[in-house]
């Protein structure tokens, strides 16, 4: 998790529901059968993602990146 980005939602709500909507669909599909039992992705769905995004899996988001991104999920899901 970004540095700050917990800041930032607290202090911007609606940036917290399009940050935890994005999060929540990038789970990994039947979560609660593989360890650690959380709603997170499966790593190497994750290093896809931040190479096709950033061109680096190893690259550190940073808040802003996060933001940007959970934004533009959910202006994209309120176009269909």
């Amino acid at each position: 998790m970004p540095k700050g980005l917990l800041r930032r939602v607290a202090l911007h709500p609606r940036d917290a529901v399009a940050v935890a909507t994005s999060a929540w669909a990038l789970r990994r599909r039947q979560w609660w059968r593989h360890r650690p039992h959380l709603p997170v992705p499966d790593e190497s769905y994750w290093r896809f993602r931040m190479i096709t995004a950033f061109g680096d899996a190893e690259r550190d988001l940073d808040v802003n990146d996060v933001i940007a991104t959970a934004r533009w999920s959910r202006d994209e899901r309120r176009r269909r």
